[in-house]
């Protein structure tokens, strides 16, 4: 009788690749976990119980094989798997390292409901894709047929970058414009290296220009290049911005110097991670070192601040949270992570002001109270009266989340059309928005979301703009 590769899970304990140290990995930018050797990225595969019903599949946005690859690594048949993961996933490297997985794949495995603990999917994707570019597994990009017309990407984030992908196998010249002087958005300057070291990015933007995909950096449209020039240059446009507006914060003393947006710290910090040279880090605006560090959010992006202040020598770095730890919207795992490098949260606190002359030096915290739900059956967060206190700080980091620009008044087209929120209008499937020729994907449609729901889009918008381009070449052919 063959032996049983799956179905481990019974005798076979979860195990997630090793943690460095908290004192050695606070003392870099590297990525925290070490890799999976061969036999235990086989070992933790072959918990999966091969369920009728996939649900760790059902919830990826993705809808990746997941059951099949990795049965396909259990049974070490590795080149297969990972070319099935990339079947379904443009960067399954990227999503194995960010995604979380804990409120996704993961958070969905049935044998992880029956107490045996989840099958580790991230860790598993990750490997499978760090051995496939070791051992040279990935191909270059080769397009199916070549086509003469041409489409305009904006924004070279995980949408626009998934949907060159697809658009350039099929043979459509692609052309990206983004604002930044590097191509791959929140992957590149607003995630930490410590979650996604920039070489994995860098890979695949390589991988893009090697197949022909034309990068336009430093482009600012609206600006240095109008929204009407690009729908006359190109056959189809692809809006990929994303949302970059911070929320703002309002309550007194919020004028001060030393309160700074999330996005502003992040991208600054892995600047400096790239070589760059950057005025405002080095006179100390934003820069931790040395300071006491307030983080006001309790999302992602918060805990990606908090772990970065750690790193640049923080003196002390708290995160306030309006609500407990149970109804936070940031991955419990990248809270642990945070609570070991020497973070404290402080649950149920919210700032009312902020206290100094002319620089922040301290915030003004309430305490709250959880109340009646919400429409989304979240209990509201009360203010409870008389229980301010004041909580020092040198620099205090905002994290509330962000907000769509106004891109039909900063493109001057107003004719196209936006949501309530300001988010575009674009149809659930085909990504079309109400101009003809024009798509949008990725977080300037759906708000600030999941790195994999931006690659699901991107790749989405790409089939329905292939589409659009067979339809009009044809009409035009009669």
């Amino acid at each position: 009788m063959a032996k049983q590769s799956m179905l481990k899970f019974v005798t076979v304990e979860k195990q997630t690749p090793e943690k460095r140290a908290p004192n050695l990995r606070t003392s870099d930018f590297d990525e925290i976990y070490r890799d999976f050797a061969a036999s235990k990225a086989a070992e933790q595969s072959g918990r999966c119980s091969q369920c009728g019903v996939p649900y760790c599949q059902s919830h990826c946005p993705l809808h990746n094989n997941i059951p099949d690859w990795l049965r396909m690594t259990a049974e070490g048949r590795l080149q297969e798997a990972y070319e099935l993961s990339q079947a379904t996933n443009t960067f399954p490297e990227i999503c194995g390292r960010i995604c979380p997985q804990d409120r996704l794949c993961e958070g969905n495995c049935v044998i992880e409901q029956s107490g045996h603990g989840t099958v580790t999917i991230g860790a598993v994707e990750k490997y499978l894709t760090d051995l496939a570019w070791e051992n040279g597994w990935v191909k270059p990009i080769t397009a199916t047929s070549t086509q003469s017309e041409t489409v305009g990407i904006i924004g070279a984030g995980p949408a626009g970058l998934s949907a060159a992908d697809v658009l350039t196998r099929a043979g459509i010249k692609v052309t990206v414009y983004d604002r930044y002087d590097r191509a791959g958005g929140l992957l590149t300057y607003g995630i930490p290296g410590f979650k996604l070291e920039k070489p994995v990015v860098m890979k695949r933007i390589a991988q893009l220009q090697e197949a022909g995909v034309e990068f336009v950096q430093n482009c600012n449209v609206g600006v240095d290049v109008s929204f009407a020039a690009l729908r006359e240059k190109h056959h189809a446009i692809l809006i990929a911005t994303g949302v970059y507006k911070a929320r703002d914060i309002v309550a007194p003393g919020v004028d001060l110097s030393g309160l700074v947006p999330a996005l502003d710290y992040l991208t600054v910090s892995n600047r400096i991670s790239f070589g760059d040279n950057v005025a405002a880090y080095e006179d100390g605006t934003l820069n931790a070192k040395g300071k006491r560090v307030v983080v006001i959010g309790g999302g992602d992006t918060a805990m990606d601040c908090v772990r970065t202040a750690v790193r640049q020598g923080a003196t002390s770095v708290k995160c306030l949270y309006r609500r407990d730890r149970a109804n936070m919207p940031g991955s419990q795992r990248e809270v642990q992570n945070a609570e070991e490098e020497g973070v404290e949260f402080v649950w149920l606190t919210t700032p009312s002001a902020f206290a100094g002359k002319d620089r922040v030096a301290a915030v003004v915290v309430q305490r709250m109270r959880l109340g009646a739900p919400d429409a989304s059956g979240r209990q509201m967060p009360e203010v409870i009266d008389n229980a301010d206190y004041l909580e020092p700080a040198d620099l205090v980091i905002t994290a509330l989340g962000f907000e769509p620009e106004a891109l039909p008044e900063q493109w001057q087209t107003p004719d196209l059309g936006v949501t309530r929120w300001g988010t575009i209008k674009a149809h659930f499937q085909t990504h079309a928005t109400n101009m003809d020729g024009v798509f949008a994907a990725g977080d300037i449609v759906r708000g600030a979301s999941l790195v994999v729901w931006a690659i699901r889009d991107g790749r989405e918008a790409a089939d329905a703009m292939l589409a659009y381009i067979s339809a009009s070449a044809q009409v035009a052919a009669e």
